[in-house]
């Protein structure tokens, strides 16, 4: 069904229910398609680690640097 969008706006709840009952709704404007109206699939949760073993840490990566460490605590001094 193609419906265009100022029939969309005044029709907003009856083609949300039509889409959520596997209708397909593309709203157009002009008569040109723009968009279609499909209902929401939540996404799935969070892969944790898809980096792992792909990243490497210095082992001094937490080590102070002097100079930085003067920047910051020999300012204005």
């Amino acid at each position: 069904m193609i419906v265009n969008i100022s029939e969309a706006k005044a029709n907003l709840s009856k083609l949300v229910n039509m889409a959520y009952h596997g209708e397909k709704i593309v709203i157009a404007k002009n008569n040109l398609p723009l968009v279609d109206l499909v209902v929401h699939k939540p996404e799935g949760k969070r892969k944790l680690g898809l980096l792992a073993g792909k990243v490497t840490v210095p082992d001094d990566f937490m080590d102070e640097d002097e100079s930085i460490n003067d920047m910051f605590y020999s300012a204005g001094q």
